[in-house]
């Protein structure tokens, strides 16, 4: 009404044509006009453009839109105006309106584009704007108006990482079933009636459960506390099913969302257990390198639902949890932190026994003066063997004595691949009792299939605690049974005290748990006693194998077991453990992939590729083994290379940020850094394009969506997204297709790669086997190729690098001569056999 006067009085009437006298105006009310445009308020109000993937708009009693054709899909380009739409709110007077403002521009949702809307919401919430004090220099006075939170759109984002697994199938077709959490057993507290509830959302208020060894370390100290573990009679016993049973099964692939959702049950129906191992060995690395998860905040979180039993964490001396050895700062930064956000009792070992390697890791546990420190000799070969003449029963008794000497509260007995006979554990066991006051803790794996015997002849030799899994996730690779174990001692002098009906009652949650991750599965479908040959550790066997299936390698797994044992005895039969095994096994790998023969590799190193971390083994960088190095095979490989340091030196304020003046967040974003640069980069990017993806169901994280089911995204505590799958539409030019869903009854749209349409991808150009001068990848990696056309090489000089899941070897040139042509730009991808670079003889 107000334009169509406007346009009547231009005509030539007169207020008194259109009715209006002074006397008869009167004030009925306030408007207010908010304009949403598309200028970014943190960009100096640059318009932005692009595509809306979300648009929904307020309404209610008193507020008006008036804008153009907008809509999800709609394309913002830089050639119009900025304005999507103008919003204005009426109310019977001025801090009306104003509230309605307010809760219209709340109730706004606009993706894909940057918008006012935080400036404009904090316009209504300044005084003076309020009061009505507003002049033309009101924004140049205000300038923190323009600093606004932008949105987390979290939803979003986590649509979008689904919608790109739905659409490529990472993990191959969904496997459905049942919620996990409905076979779990019944407790205080357990929230079984709230179908929607969320393992993030904390522990009961309501109710604690019963005080155990947790409590009992708070109030005795550790070296009390080991006192009384060696005291006791009962067989104490630590669960591994959180740790070392699913990196042994299932690749370490188990989320954090799954161990928590077990947990509470953990610490209600199983109180007596002496410790739970939950974090440490390859967990860190996989939780940033393969599950997008900060390892940090798995630990805290598990801490808060575990009060009464103590956590357990492998620590791999000076390697921390990664596979090189860190300057000694960066272990005690890393075992501080880890002590003060959840861990009690540190399992620290060296991967070769190499005592000095450890030593560092012992102080700094102890420094902590609250946590256990638990130090492992590593279990090899047969102590039982006469022809043994390396790792014999007075090699361990010598190596206990160097480790009681630095000062640890417990022995382990750390039997990696399962090799430790009865026999051999009553005489081990009760020899180190008799030598040292010391608690002795033994872990195993049942790749064989006999462990229980083990566990109970080391019972019958006194030994203090033992290693056991849930019985779903137990057996071959991973421990020994718990109700296996807990049955077999009940009503006996070392009944472990715990109830085999509880334990039981965990097995069918496992049970659900397993059947997600099946694509992860070791591949081993029962006991086997080839690891008396290949001496394979546990915790390696479905991690190799995952690494050989995407080598291409995966159906000649038994000829890499048998390369393995023969990289074994090249390499000097070492003690095989993270990082030693991943030595051996890289080994083994490039060996199997490349055909070649173990005979003429230990005589003609120089001939072949050798993996990377093969050379810094041979270098000195994990240690010394205790059979001395394997010569002249070692001398042969080193000729003519440059080693690095295994050690750098920290820049000035990577050791200003790990130090304990630093926060938190700052040390634990810094150590991430410092041990997995690529891997915590990953895990940054993941997180910045699809926020917190451990909130996710499993199913859905490793599956994507189905259709005719509602799929629930929990965000935060009471924050959850209805999404139910609509379909997906075909690929453009592009490879691009869009994935239509309703979240929470409004249709979305996003666009996703599939990475299956391969239309515009080049075609790689294969090497000739015939020609000397043609240089292949030797398997499936990345490769970075460091000559340039023109150079000169010599014969098994360095031409490219390639990198494979772990492992990173050098290629050399099997010909001297110049470089002819280059066949790669940058860092790429390749397939065993394709042309990397032609050298002209």
């Amino acid at each position: 009404d107000l334009v169509q006067a406007q346009m009547r009085i231009a005509a030539g009437e007169s207020l008194a044509d259109l009715g209006i006298s002074q006397d008869t105006l009167e004030v009925r009310g306030t408007a207010l006009q908010c304009r949403v445009t598309t200028e970014d308020p943190a960009n100096e109000f640059r318009p932005d453009i692009g595509t809306i993937s979300v648009y929904r708009s307020p309404g209610g009693s008193g507020v008006r839109l008036d804008g153009g054709t907008i809509y999800a899909g709609a394309e913002i380009s830089p050639h119009f105006d900025s304005m999507l739409v103008k919003l204005t709110c009426r109310g019977r007077d001025f801090p009306t309106a104003v509230g309605r403002a307010r809760r219209a521009l709340a109730e706004f949702r606009v993706r894909g584009v940057a918008t006012n809307i935080p400036f404009l919401q904090n316009v209504l919430e300044d005084p003076d704007f309020l009061a009505g004090n507003v002049a033309t220099d009101f924004l140049s006075l205000k300038p923190h108006l323009a600093q606004v939170t932008r949105s987390q759109d979290r939803g979003t984002k986590a649509l979008t990482f689904l919608a790109a697994v739905t659409v490529n199938r990472p993990n191959g077709p969904r496997r459905e079933g049942i919620d996990p959490r409905e076979k779990l057993p019944h407790f205080p507290g357990d929230k079984a009636d709230e179908p929607d509830r969320s393992p993030f959302d904390g522990p009961s208020r309501a109710h604690q459960p019963t005080a155990g060894w947790k409590q009992r370390l708070d109030a005795l100290g550790p070296e009390a506390f080991a006192a009384a573990l060696r005291e006791q009679t009962a067989l104490a016993v630590t669960d591994t099913t959180f740790r070392d049973a699913h990196q042994s099964l299932l690749a370490t692939r188990v989320r954090t969302r799954d161990l928590l959702s077990a947990a509470p049950a953990f610490a209600y129906t199983l109180p007596q257990l002496f410790s739970m191992e939950v974090w440490g060995g390859a967990t860190y690395d996989v939780a940033l390198r393969f599950l997008s998860e900060d390892p940090w905040r798995r630990l805290e979180l598990l801490r808060e639902e575990l009060p009464n039993v103590p956590l357990q964490m492998l620590l791999r001396g000076r390697n921390t949890v990664g596979y090189t050895p860190y300057p000694t700062e960066v272990t005690d930064s890393f075992v501080r932190e880890a002590a003060a956000t959840g861990v009690d009792i540190f399992r620290i070992f060296d991967a070769l026994n190499d005592v000095n390697q450890l030593a560092p890791a012992v102080r700094a546990v102890r420094e902590t003066g609250t946590a256990v420190a638990e130090v492992a000799l590593c279990y090899t070969s047969n102590l039982l063997d006469p022809n043994e003449k390396l790792y014999t029963l007075d090699y361990y008794l010598g190596l206990a004595e160097k480790i009681v000497a630095e000062g640890a509260h417990i022995l382990a007995i750390k039997d990696m691949a399962g090799l430790l006979r009865p026999e051999a554990a009553r005489r081990l066991v009760t020899a180190l009792r008799r030598e040292f006051e010391l608690p002795v803790h033994l872990h195993t794996h049942d790749t064989s299939g006999g462990q229980l015997a083990t566990l109970l002849a080391a019972a019958d030799a006194g030994v203090d605690a033992v290693d056991v899994a849930i019985a779903s996730m137990a057996g071959t690779t991973s421990q020994v049974s718990m109700s296996a174990l807990v049955g077999a001692l009940e009503n006996t002098e070392r009944d472990t005290g715990i109830s085999l009906q509880s334990a039981a009652d965990l097995e069918p949650y496992w049970e659900a748990v397993r059947t997600m991750y099946a694509p992860f599965e070791s591949g081993l479908p029962g006991p086997t006693g080839r690891v008396y040959h290949h001496e394979i550790p546990g915790g390696q066997l479905s991690n190799l194998r995952q690494q050989a299936i995407a080598l291409g390698l995966g159906e000649r797994f038994e000829a890499i077991e048998d390369m393995y044992a023969a990289a074994n005895r090249i390499l000097g039969n070492i003690v095989k453990v993270t990082p030693s095994s991943k030595v051996v096994g890289d080994l083994a790998l490039a060996m199997v992939g490349q055909g070649i023969d173990p005979a003429d590799f230990e005589e003609n190193p120089r001939s072949y590729d050798i993996p990377a971390s093969v050379i810094q083994f041979l270098s000195g960088e994990l240690g010394d083994p205790p059979g001395g190095w394997p010569e002249p095979f070692r001398t042969k490989a080193l000729a003519g290379r440059s080693v690095k340091p295994s050690i750098t030196e920290l820049e000035p304020e990577d050791s200003e940020a790990i130090s304990p003046s630093s926060d938190s967040k700052t040390r634990r974003a810094t150590l991430n850094r410092l041990l997995f640069s690529g891997p915590t980069k990953d895990y940054e990017t993941s997180v910045a394009q699809h926020g917190d993806l451990s909130v996710l169901h499993t199913r859905d994280y490793l599956y994507g969506f189905t259709k005719e089911r509602e799929h629930v995204i929990s965000l935060g505590r009471g924050v959850r997204l209805l999404v139910t799958y609509q379909g997906v539409g075909d690929a453009d030019e592009k490879g691009m297709r869009s994935v239509m869903v309703t979240m929470n009854g409004q249709p979305r749209q996003v666009q996703v790669r599939d990475r299956s349409v391969e239309s515009t991808a080049k075609v790689a150009e294969r090497a000739d086997p015939a020609n000397r001068g043609h240089v292949a990848a030797p398997f499936a990696g990345a490769v970075t190729v460091t000559v340039a056309e023109g150079d000169v090489v010599e014969a098994g000089g360095t031409v490219a690098t390639i990198e494979a899941m772990k492992m990173e070897a050098a290629i050399s040139s099997p010909v001297g001569g110049t470089v002819e042509r280059v066949a790669l730009d940058g860092t790429s991808p390749v397939q065993g056999g394709d042309l990397l670079v032609v050298i002209r003889p």
